[in-house]
């Protein structure tokens, strides 16, 4: 299959692979308890898809396929090395019983779940468990992880390793625990989750891993019911994502909050959120960022925006949860619901620990701030200066059009 026919292939391939990855890696390492193992057979049963479907054809059941594949790879791995036979028979059992099928819907979301409390063990440092279920659940490169840790592709990939080293050596349970443990890995989950969305939801990034996490999010609240701040995550999730049609123009170029077309928002999630919100009786620092959201996702319009109740909330989350991102933000609220002058007095204080210095988004705060002050020539200079220190194309755009506005 060459031209037109032979690109489909590949197309398919890829979108099997986004969906289909962290269910195969999953699934193996639920059966055979080795993680190098089910990574290495999921990446070669997608690699025999881009060399097969483009001759071939793409299976019906593209996903179906990679993890007939990739289970029967790890079949064979297994009986060459002499595993011992009930690892060996309880993988047959699974190729067997689901030679041709993917797992229910259910099932996936168990085996996500499982290995996302193993990830988030606490043995494990809080780097590590971020960076293995980006790399393991997400299949997002090595490269970008040690970007996002600005550390080298060769130090992540060690420090990968060696989290995976740990997990073996421990005998960590790949499952999800119960009682009080569960309740007190919870947080550390929680924590991976929202990153996870981060990583789906940011201006460069892959929507389908904001969804997975939203996806995860219901099951872990399901899982959880007396447990507010896993509702008031997915709350926040889904006021966040309900604006992910409205968020580029027709030449794909990031739309800011205030100018976004809010009849292309998703009414349906932004309901759903409101009524998980209003049931919660405890306001943790996922809740009220919930709260927060709520303000934006429920406005009218942005001049109907009620900035004093995001700032009021921003004041208590500070106090919950301090941080130079927190207070970042909590410096843009006072200076709308205040006056910029507020907001320039906080972020200055914000600035302190020199945590924010180089942060392209402090910077740019600074720049809308200084602007709605009067002074728009120090504002031009600052949006460049942030355009030049931001990583993300998108936001590069946006910046250097804000400052040639100026």
């Amino acid at each position: 299959m060459t031209g037109p026919e032979g690109a489909t292939a590949v197309q398919a391939a890829a979108t099997a692979a986004a969906d289909a990855y962290p269910r195969i890696v999953a699934a193996l390492i639920r059966v055979t308890g080795d993680w190098t193992l089910a990574e290495d057979c999921a990446q070669e049963a997608l690699a025999l898809a881009l060399e097969r479907w483009p001759a071939d054809g793409v299976p019906a059941n593209p996903g179906g396929w990679l993890m007939t594949v990739a289970r029967n790879r790890a079949l064979d791995v297994l009986r060459r090395a002499s595993v011992e036979r009930r690892k060996l028979h309880e993988l047959a059992v699974a190729t067997l019983t689901a030679a041709t099928e993917e797992p229910a819907p259910e099932e996936i979301v168990d085996d996500r779940l499982r290995l996302i409390f193993t990830c988030c063990h606490p043995a494990l440092g809080p780097e590590a468990r971020v960076a293995l279920t980006l790399r393991t659940i997400c299949a997002v490169p090595t490269a970008d992880i040690a970007r996002a840790f600005l550390v080298t592709e060769s130090t992540m990939t060690r420090r990968l390793t060696r989290a995976k080293t740990k997990i073996a050596q421990a005998g960590i349970p790949y499952q999800v625990p119960t009682g009080v443990i569960l309740t007190e890995r919870l947080p550390g989950v929680l924590a991976v989750l929202y990153l996870l969305f981060t990583h789906g939801y940011n201006a460069d990034g892959e929507p389908a891993f904001a969804e997975e996490a939203i996806r995860l999010a219901r099951l872990l609240a399901r899982l959880m019911p007396g447990q507010p701040e896993a509702a008031a995550l997915l709350a926040l999730f889904l006021f966040q994502h309900s604006r992910r049609h409205a968020r580029r123009d027709a030449e794909g170029h990031l739309v800011t909050l205030d100018k976004q077309d809010r009849s292309r928002w998703d009414h349906a999630a932004i309901g759903e959120a409101v009524g998980i919100l209003s049931a919660l009786r405890h306001l943790g620092p996922y809740a009220l960022q919930a709260e927060i959201a709520a303000c934006h996702a429920t406005a009218t319009s942005a001049a109907d925006t009620d900035w004093r109740r995001i700032a009021s909330c921003y004041d208590r989350l500070v106090r919950l949860q301090p941080g130079p991102v927190i207070e970042l933000n909590r410096a843009v609220a006072h200076g709308y619901a205040y006056g910029p002058a507020a907001g320039l007095a906080l972020l200055e204080q914000a600035h302190a620990g020199g945590a924010l210095d180089d942060y392209p988004l402090a910077i740019a705060a600074e720049a809308d701030l200084t602007a709605r002050a009067g002074d728009r020539e120090r504002a031009a200079v600052l949006f460049r200066q942030a355009a030049a220190r931001t990583h993300s194309a998108s936001e590069r755009r946006g910046l250097l059009v804000r400052a040639a506005e100026l």
